[in-house]
């Protein structure tokens, strides 16, 4: 299946510009505001491209009895799952849904997979760890999608990663996510033509959490740090951001543009941020596959001074941010 990759590149390119069209015709757009990182109204829903790659590439994985070491129920929870969230979000889309059903659907497609995941043999903690890290992903990729390319690169570069790191069916999954995201990217970056919308960043959280918990179940708690290291610029500036809001005690559900690659968005410009963020992942990826037969207490350790780095790199963005002015908030 390998060497149909450029064509599931191709295939994500054609299905975004057909759901660009789309989204022109149903003025599905997106229009500048406060909360909002671009002064262009754009349409929205470009994402749709990258779910029908990854779910014909899963039908193709199971039609072709290529399966092991994924088991058909398995398979069958990640595209089930894959396809809840991707709708929720396609919903959303079109007509505002309420997030917390939106977050309902998170934990049954989340639950689904984990369940599975646990039935197949992997430890009670990897299973619960899955569930959580797909509740959390889906979430975090919406959050940081908001500026242009940035979504799509990261999920470029993790799914990458994983491709290299998983075996089998779950590696030619990987793969196809990432030529998936690479077809969509062009419309993306330097400037958007399309977002992926909420269809896109939700099932891309979703493939990254299903397919890191599958890595994590075969290669235990070590794994599962290392691949924490490459999640590490979206997970602090999302987490940090978000706790920040609730703390203050600020509507922390509503659309914001208080993430630090927001603000130094407005600053610098959106692809230089976007290229920072990218070369960060990258040196994560580079330091995880370096690790990979290091001590676990050298792991948490080093886990521990990439993610404080991070933590110190966000603190630096955003006091920068402040001291040029804060933009509104609720």
């Amino acid at each position: 299946m390998a060497w149909m990759l450029p064509a599931l590149v191709g295939l994500s390119a054609l299905g975004t510009w057909l759901a660009r069209a789309y989204a022109l015709r149903r003025q599905l757009v997106d229009q500048p505001g406060e909360r909002r990182s671009h002064s262009v109204a754009t349409p929205r829903g470009g994402g749709i491209a990258i779910v029908v790659v990854v779910l014909l590439a899963a039908g193709g994985v199971a039609a072709s009895g290529g399966s092991d070491p994924a088991s058909v129920g398995l398979l069958a929870a990640f595209a089930g799952g894959l396809a809840m969230v991707a709708l929720a979000g396609l919903v959303d889309d079109h007509r505002p849904l309420s997030p917390w059903l939106r977050l309902g659907v998170h934990a049954l497609a989340a639950g689904w997979f984990a369940i599975v995941l646990w039935l197949e043999g992997a430890a009670p903690a990897a299973a619960v760890t899955t569930f959580l890290a797909i509740v959390v992903l889906v979430n975090v990729w919406n959050f940081m999608d908001g500026i242009d390319g940035i979504a799509a690169t990261q999920a470029v570069l993790v799914g990458a990663g994983l491709a290299v790191g998983l075996d089998g069916a779950w590696s030619l999954l990987a793969a196809a996510l990432t030529a998936a995201a690479l077809g969509f990217l062009p419309y993306n970056l330097p400037r958007a033509r399309i977002f992926m919308g909420d269809v896109g960043s939700g099932a891309i959280g979703f493939a990254l959490a299903a397919l890191g918990g599958v890595f994590t179940a075969g290669a235990g708690p070590r794994g599962g740090l290392l691949l924490l290291v490459p999640l590490s610029a979206f997970l602090v500036d999302a987490g940090l951001t978000l706790l920040r809001r609730v703390v203050r005690g600020e509507r922390w559900w509503t659309p914001h543009v208080q993430h630090a690659y927001q603000g130094w968005a407005r600053r610098v410009g959106h692809v230089r941020v976007t290229a920072a963020y990218a070369g960060w992942t990258a040196a994560g990826l580079l330091l995880a596959f370096a690790c990979r037969d290091v001590d676990l207490v050298f792991i948490l350790l080093g886990g521990l001074g990439w993610y404080t780095s991070a933590a110190v790199a966000w603190w630096w963005l955003q006091r920068r941010d402040r001291s040029r002015g804060e933009p509104k908030t609720e």
